[in-house]
């Protein structure tokens, strides 16, 4: 539903503003996703390239 316009025609700052938060609100899950994984990616890396779970990392598979 659209928003009956009242006055002057809104300026194009105004409606670049109104479409971004548009896309935000409609990609709103799809942003946490990929944020989601981002976060997860960057402390997992720093996990994982600490010295002793590098070592562990490195071992050959043995055990399988």
């Amino acid at each position: 539903m659209r928003r009956q316009q009242r006055g002057p025609p809104a300026s194009l700052i105004t409606r670049a503003v109104d479409w971004v938060f548009t896309m935000l609100r409609n990609a709103e899950f799809e942003i946490l996703f990929v944020l989601f994984f981002v976060i997860a990616y960057l402390l997992f890396k720093d996990l994982v390239w600490r010295w002793p779970f590098h070592c562990v990392l490195s071992l050959p598979l043995v055990f399988l």
